[in-house]
């Protein structure tokens, strides 16, 4: 049997780094399952790691090398959207592309398929949702500063602006950022009702702990839509009080199939496995998308997964999935932290 070979593109290091063991073990989890129905087309899956985060260049570089060489038929994977839109506009219909994070909203590249959450769909019912049972009104937006923030924030203000709210004050700081102290502090001064992080992986976690230890948890709740269990885990429980984050899928959602995942997931590689968080799930989602995309077509041609991309849909553990506009729409929840987990509260 020939292969058809992905290249699943995720963070092996940098601020996002610890979201990345999550991403291969439910992109393994996927490939297996997808071997067991016949592979791709008759030809057995096999998934090529590469490290999304060595700079733009760098990745964008390696991966046209790589399909250059027909070392890799198709690209899938949780990395940053500055990467994203680099090779997406570099990739001339060429292999397909399933980009499965959550992102500032926006991309219509022809042969771009995308299973992540958008700010319409995410952030702006959280937001809602928190002026009406929290009365949280007036924002302070930090950020890490690159695009997925700055296009977040810049949709934030409108959401803000549409339901009457207001923004207190937005900084946005270098990735890798551990001194949080003079973001503190504009914060402590301020008159704002919340803080909204849109911070990348360990700088979020630095800066729940900075925000803990200036006793700001007990005074403004935060809000997060870039927000696992491992993050929380590495902020500590001490840092994570009256902390929300919005997402398609925690591993706390009770939903059939969120449980037949887990069920799934846990019996694959163990009891002590780590925890297919949002960020990793959605590296799952995005290989039952590529195989519906192929399978739908009986084609890996683009041209040709583009004329039948309406037809496409497939069931993952976010549920019954199908494309509108290349990006998959699905169910939203509402988390509150409790401790190193999450308790779902709402569905938005």
């Amino acid at each position: 049997m020939s292969e058809y070979t992905v290249g699943l593109l995720y963070p092996q290091r940098g601020p996002a780094g610890l979201f990345g063991p999550s991403c291969l073990s439910c992109t393994t989890l996927a490939a297996d399952d997808i071997n067991e129905r016949g592979g791709i087309l008759g030809r057995e899956l096999t998934v090529r790691p590469i490290d999304s985060a060595t700079g733009v260049g760098n990745v964008t570089s390696e991966v046209e090398s790589l399909i250059a060489a027909g070392k890799i038929d198709a690209v899938v994977g949780w990395h940053t959207s500055d990467v994203r839109r680099a090779l997406s506009a570099r990739l001339d219909l060429r292999v397909p592309y399933v980009y499965t994070a959550l992102y500032e909203g926006g991309e219509s590249t022809a042969g771009v398929f995308l299973t992540g959450e958008t700010p319409e769909a995410q952030i702006r019912p959280a937001l809602d949702w928190l002026w009406r049972e929290r009365g949280v009104r007036r924002w302070w937006i930090v950020g890490s500063d690159y695009l997925w923030a700055r296009g977040s924030a810049t949709a934030c203000v409108r959401f803000a602006r549409r339901l009457g709210r207001d923004v207190a004050g937005t900084r946005f700081v270098p990735l890798g950022t551990e001194d949080f102290s003079g973001v503190i502090a504009d914060i402590a001064r301020s008159d704002a009702d919340g803080v909204l992080m849109l911070l990348l992986g360990q700088d979020a976690v630095q800066f729940n702990r900075a925000f803990a230890a200036a006793g700001l948890d007990g005074l403004l709740p935060r809000y997060s839509p870039l927000m696992d269990e491992h993050m929380l885990m590495a902020s500590g429980a001490d840092a994570t009080g009256d902390l929300y984050a919005s997402a398609g899928y925690f591993d706390s959602v009770v939903t059939s199939e969120s449980m037949a995942f887990g069920a799934h997931y846990f019996d694959r590689f163990g009891p002590d496995a780590i925890t297919p968080t949002s960020m990793g799930e959605s590296c799952f989602e995005g290989m039952l998308l590529l195989e519906s995309l192929l399978s739908t077509v009986r084609s890996t041609d683009v041209r040709d997964i583009m004329a039948g991309v309406g037809d496409v849909r497939y069931e993952g553990a976010r549920g019954d999935m199908a494309l509108r506009d290349g990006h998959t729409r699905q169910r939203m929840y509402l988390a509150r932290a409790d401790g190193c987990d999450f308790d779902v509260i709402d569905q938005l």
